[in-house]
């Protein structure tokens, strides 16, 4: 498989994958101006054609939509190439990938999962790297108060947001519609 990019329309707006001969090598969330998600492409991989996605490429982008739809698929099993990250990162990369739609964890449950409790910080910015947004569900990781913390991708934290939102998830402990059962028939006897 040849490096390439390819862009894509999704429920949240114009998407991005890059790929090479070992798997994505990145993904790409909606830029706010017409013709931005292309150019930033074209920055980030500029040994890469646009292209038509590959079978295999093609079946994300497919799995994508579906999740960005409100489906439940975990996206786990999609070939990334971990070789274009740090050991450091690759940690984080793959305990955020465990968690699955409509949860969350936090930063400081990623350093205890990885056996260095003061790591939070580092956690983060390894966030903030991350090559594979929606693929490595950064979003899905929130600060200790329950904040969203920061979302170095295309859109802030207003796009974190809005694709918790889409997974129905659960953000803290306080109950919200999606909890709670309503029923305004009388209750049977």
């Amino acid at each position: 498989m040849e490096q390439g990019f390819a862009l894509f329309e999704t429920p949240i707006g114009l998407c991005g994958l890059a790929w090479g001969p070992q798997g994505l090598v990145g993904a790409q969330l909606p830029e706010a101006a017409p013709g931005a998600a292309w150019a930033r492409l074209r920055r980030r991989y500029p040994d890469a054609a646009e292209a038509a996605p590959p079978p295999s490429v093609q079946r994300a982008i497919e799995r994508i939509n579906d999740l960005l739809a409100g489906g439940r698929d975990d996206l786990t099993d999609i070939a990334l190439d971990f070789s274009i990250v740090a050991p450091f990162n690759r940690r984080v990369y793959e305990i955020a990938r465990a968690i699955p739609p409509g949860e969350t964890s936090t930063y400081g449950q990623i350093a205890k999962a990885m056996g260095e409790p003061g790591a939070a910080r580092a956690i983060g910015k390894a966030l903030g790297e991350n090559p594979w947004p929606i693929i490595v569900p950064c979003h899905r990781v929130l600060g200790a108060d329950g904040k969203p913390g920061g979302f170095s991708a295309p859109g802030g934290v207003e796009t974190k947001a809005r694709m918790l939102t889409i997974e129905r998830a659960k953000t803290s402990a306080i109950p919200t519609l999606f909890d709670m059962d309503f029923s305004v028939a009388p209750a049977r006897r």
